[in-house]
């Protein structure tokens, strides 16, 4: 759960710099709302809303999908291992792509 909590906020304020981003953009342009066919406002647009629609999923499959295929792998009496496997795998995957994405981030 802290892990959770560390890249939702980490993304939050990824979140913030991308409707920065979007705002800067309007102002420069001078486009009140939508995108007046403006190509650079348009990817910033599309870039934050990308990031609304999939950061959400994501987080709640991390949540979920992993901790609950691992909690039922663990808590049944005769351990099903492919449960626990594919909880922890699903985990390590997100952890491991949040990880190298925010590495990325930092250095690009």
């Amino acid at each position: 759960m802290m892990t959770i909590g560390l890249y939702a906020g980490l993304l939050g304020l990824i979140y913030i710099f991308l409707s920065y981003r979007v705002i800067a953009g309007r102002r420069q342009y001078r486009v009140a709302l939508g995108d007046n066919h403006v190509a650079p406002l348009q990817r910033r647009i599309r870039v934050h809303g990308n990031f609304m629609e999939y950061v959400p999923l994501a987080l709640i499959l991390l949540l979920l999908l992993g901790r609950l295929l691992h909690a039922y792998g663990v808590s049944a009496e005769q351990e099903n291992l492919r449960f626990r496997i594919s909880g922890m795998v699903a985990t390590m995957t997100v952890l491991l792509v949040a990880s190298l994405s925010l590495i990325g981030l930092a250095l690009g």
